[in-house]
């Protein structure tokens, strides 16, 4: 029965159907940057800065080269290093740990909540209050969905709160951005992400002046003049390259996540409400970087429909604290167990604004069959 729902390949994203209705506006815009022969920073990445900052509500962007060294430099910059703390979530990408770890921190875990996936603030003064060197809070807003940002400033106090925004460009925390609460906020233009370059890149974006002037200076070896380096930074620029596509795109983020809101309402129609993830009250605009399901015979399903010519992907297999990279910390099996449990049942479905109701519902139909077998 499956097998004749598919008539082609449904892919788990598929970059070329966005770029083909925009190839005339990016290569116009590649091509001029190419004949100006200007790649490192200039006009067209504080264009997009002005326009990025705008976008997510903020007062400065400053562009980078990755959302990891946007998470590193947001670090660097709030003087975090060795023998300090930064609480976050095990449930993540391992650059929310990566970046801990790089600048010689301990990542101090929460684990997350079963039904939003995101840090469980009912667990956040408990772990603060056990820890005495935690010098920032890194929440996630994971999938394209704010965490509870409000119940997070409360808790933290003084102690300054970093966004990792990496998958939320755009999403909202009762109509704030993503990006906008903290004292700063890391994005990632990884070409996956709703709004992706043509190769890496990322932004920070805060409302501290002062702060973006230092993360300026540290993304050019923490240079404030040439040649003149007040501390010891980084090199991570965005490429004017990467920020005149970005400019391009930008125009088109919003038409995009209402096509995956559009992709996601159409799954909730035909999927059991039982395995679907519902946004909070709170999460008053969730932009489906990510469309993910829980599923308990979720490795079986992913083989199923895989053979049908759907793709999916597990976001993310082993939870950080179980990281090989990290064994050294001491941490265990069961020391978080709804992130260890979601690393078992999660399974993200194609999502990306240009797939076809058509293409929705036979997804749907073929999980619906596979539940049936």
């Amino acid at each position: 029965m499956a097998s004749q729902l598919t008539t082609r390949a449904i892919p788990l994203l598929d970059l070329r159907r966005q770029f083909d209705p925009i190839r005339d506006e990016v290569m116009r815009e590649v091509e001029r940057v190419i004949e100006a022969q200007r790649f490192i920073l200039g006009e067209d990445v504080e264009r997009f800065e002005r326009n990025f900052a705008a976008y997510c509500g903020s007062a400065h962007a400053i562009g980078c080269g990755s959302g990891t060294d946007a998470l590193e430099l947001a670090l660097l910059a709030l003087d975090i290093g060795p023998g300090d703390e930064v609480l976050t979530v095990p449930y993540s990408f391992f650059a929310t740990a990566g970046a801990i770890l790089s600048i010689g921190a301990k990542p101090v875990f929460v684990d997350v909540e079963p039904d939003t996936f995101n840090l469980d603030v009912t667990k956040l003064e408990a772990v603060l209050a056990a820890h005495s060197h935690v010098k920032a809070i890194l929440p996630v807003h994971l999938y394209g969905a704010c965490a509870d940002m409000g119940a997070i400033l409360s808790a933290a106090g003084s102690i300054p709160v970093i966004e990792d925004a990496a998958q939320s460009h755009g999403a909202e925390y009762q109509g704030r951005r993503a990006g906008s609460m903290g004292k700063v906020g890391c994005f990632s233009f990884f070409p996956t992400k709703n709004l992706g370059a043509f190769g890496d890149g990322g932004a920070l974006t805060t409302d501290d002046e002062e702060l973006a002037k230092r993360l300026r200076a540290l993304r050019v070896h923490g240079s404030i003049a040439k040649y003149i380096h007040q501390w010891p930074g980084k090199n991570s620029r965005l490429d004017a390259l990467q920020a005149a596509v970005l400019n391009v795109k930008l125009r088109y983020l919003d038409r995009w996540s209402e096509g995956r809101q559009r992709n996601a309402d159409l799954y909730r129609k035909h999927l059991p409400d039982a395995i679907l993830l519902h946004p909070a009250p709170y999460q008053t605009r969730h932009i489906y970087n990510q469309f993910v399901i829980r599923v308990p015979r979720r490795d079986e399903l992913k083989v199923f429909l895989a053979e049908q010519g759907v793709g999916t992907e597990i976001y993310y297999p082993c939870p950080l604290h179980l990281q090989p990279a990290l064994k050294d910390l001491g941490f265990k099996e069961g020391d978080f167990p709804v992130s260890e449990r979601l690393a078992k049942e999660t399974l993200a479905l194609p999502i990306f604004a240009e797939a076809t109701e058509e293409e929705i519902r036979v997804v749907a139909e073929l999980i619906v069959a596979f539940q049936n077998l």
